[in-house]
């Protein structure tokens, strides 16, 4: 990739791997969960103290994991199985036994008795929890930092921020500590770290991967999603997420064929619509856009088809607005007034959003959000899949909480900059961040490609696409200071 600045890597030569390699080995009884346990938390002792990626470890708990899969029988893995390998889960989602703080002082001693239904599937399934991933408090941010643990640093420049709020799962990843990191996505929670960091971050549609249990199990805005460092790895991992929970309302079976197929079976011809503002709805650099246009130009070069084209999109702005704030006024909004006492201003302030809402919002966001699926679902007909920028401008310093202008355009308020993000969830839609080049500063760069309704295996199949037209994904690398 463009631009690529010289990495090192000093972590053991497995956690260089990728996850479906080492699922392999696995299966073929080469590497053992035990020996990978060890490696995980070798590289996550010698990085933890650069990047803050994974302040609450389990090592304990994952070695016990550990021998129970060593003696598990080869021929009971099954598709989607993830067979022993480590894994790591964000801090805002529950791990029996293990500290789990949402990132909020209101639960900072917290250890919840059980796991919820994703993690719950995942250990089910091989995975292996080695630790909580840093996210700011409950979720609500696009930079990772809390009262609790502090400050996630980006590995490429740990001055800069890694994202939010899936920054430290980003960063696990990036710097090998892990193959596979959950993460969750409500204003790019999964994508803008991942664009970030240099790894890939789906949102799935709504259902596809189980939440909870929560008391808004109804919503549709905030899901879990895989996060890896290329596309097979997310498919794998997907793999392992999917399918119907009973306990989760908008549970979803898993597809016939798996996402890990789709992805192996992907060809180059795609057929892709480009965009850098939606018809002026947001800002993007002019540096962010050239670099996404240079790596489409390489998408063309290999036998795909890429034109500028974006369907009207009436009314985003306010109908995301107003679901978001429904989100936050009916679930944090409703903790006590202990918990609460502690909340940071900018979530405070998405919960007096939410209720303050009149009953009009509500219906025009539900008339716009039809409109919107409407619109998308026609336009992608035509395209494989709406790119765009995952966020429009270059990760900023790490104590800045959110930016305020792009490019000399000042920025409303601390989620303008991320409008990017909006589309996928107001649409239900599926979306997924892949790293397809570097700033003039080597810092890491993602595009965003949108796909059609329930359409994760296209989706991935374009992003493998990309991937390999850019040069393939980037490897784990050693914290960089600057």
């Amino acid at each position: 990739m463009h631009n690529k600045p010289t990495t090192h890597f000093s972590g053991h030569e497995l956690c260089a791997k990728s996850a479906y390699e080492v699922v392999q080995l696995l299966r073929q009884g080469d590497v053992s969960p035990s020996e990978l346990v060890s490696a995980s938390k070798q590289r996550i002792e010698q990085v933890e103290p650069a990047v803050n990626a994974t302040p609450t470890s389990c090592f304990e708990r994952a070695e016990q994991q550990a021998q129970h899969w060593d003696q598990e029988a080869k021929q009971n893995y099954t598709r989607g199985w993830l067979a022993g390998l480590p894994m790591s889960i964000k801090d805002l989602n529950a791990v029996a036994g293990v500290r789990s703080t949402w990132g909020t002082l209101g639960l900072k001693d917290n250890i919840p008795t059980y796991s919820d239904y994703l993690v719950e599937r995942l250990e089910a399934r091989g995975g292996i929890t080695m630790g909580k991933t840093n996210s700011p408090e409950l979720g609500a941010g696009g930079n990772t930092f809390n009262e609790v643990f502090g400050r996630t640093h980006n590995p490429w420049n740990t001055s800069k921020n890694a994202g939010g709020s899936s920054g430290g799962a980003a960063v696990a990843l990036a710097t090998g500590e892990v193959w596979l990191s959950q993460g969750s996505d409500l204003a790019g929670s999964l994508r803008t770290p991942a664009a970030y960091c240099g790894v890939v971050g789906l949102r799935p549609s709504p259902g596809v991967v189980p939440s909870g249990p929560s008391s808004i199990d109804f919503q549709t805005e905030g899901v879990n999603g895989p996060m890896a460092r290329n596309v097979l790895d997310s498919a794998l991992f997907l793999d392992a997420m999917a399918g119907f929970e009973a306990r989760t309302p908008i549970s979803w079976p898993s597809p016939a064929q798996s996402y890990q197929k789709a992805v192996l079976q992907a060809h180059e011809k795609v057929r892709i619509a480009y965009s850098r503002d939606w018809h002026g709805f947001t800002h993007t650099s002019d540096d962010m856009d050239r670099i996404l246009r240079a790596a489409l130009a390489k998408v063309e070069a290999q036998g795909g088809v890429v034109d500028e084209a974006c369907p009207e999109l009436p009314g985003l702005d306010h109908a995301y607005r107003v679901y978001r704030s429904m989100l936050w006024a009916s679930g944090p909004g409703r903790a006590t007034a202990s918990m609460q006492q502690h909340f940071k201003a900018t979530l405070q302030g998405n919960i007096d959003y939410g209720r303050n809402l009149t009953i009009d919002d509500v219906y025009d966001a539900n008339i716009n959000r039809a409109k919107i699926y409407t619109n998308m679902q026609q336009f992608l007909q035509t395209y494989d899949v709406l790119a765009c920028p995952v966020v429009g401008l270059h990760p900023g310093p790490v104590e800045e909480e959110y930016p305020t202008h792009i490019d000399g355009k000042p920025l409303g308020d601390y989620i303008e900059w991320l409008k990017f993000s909006y589309l996928s969830t107001i649409s239900t839609l599926p979306s997924i961040s892949v790293p397809v080049g570097f700033s003039d500063e080597g810092m890491p760069v993602g595009i965003q490609l949108i796909g059609p309704p329930r359409g994760e295996a296209k989706l991935l199949a374009v992003a493998k696409a990309v991937e390999q037209a850019v040069g393939g994904p980037l490897g784990p690398i050693d914290p960089m200071t600057k």
